[in-house]
């Protein structure tokens, strides 16, 4: 389950200052109803990519025991 902050909250802050399981989460979430969203909800999903993009992907450089190489938003 995610625990973080919710869409009404990020959306009154730079994309840059979201964090990577934030940013995973919406991009799973909004990648999921795409086709129903209207113009205004392509276009934050489309800021979502491109920031995810501009990180260099959602991967950890390392995997330890605790966790693995994606980043997790559960």
């Amino acid at each position: 389950m995610y625990v973080g902050r919710d869409m009404t909250e990020l959306s009154m802050m730079s994309i840059h200052e979201w964090k990577d399981n934030e940013l995973a989460y919406f991009h799973h979430g909004l990648q999921q109803m795409m086709l129903y969203l209207n113009a205004e909800g392509q276009t934050i999903h489309r800021e979502i990519i491109q920031e995810i993009e501009e990180r260099g992907g959602l991967n950890r450089n390392e995997a330890d025991y605790t966790h693995g190489t994606k980043i997790s938003y559960d």
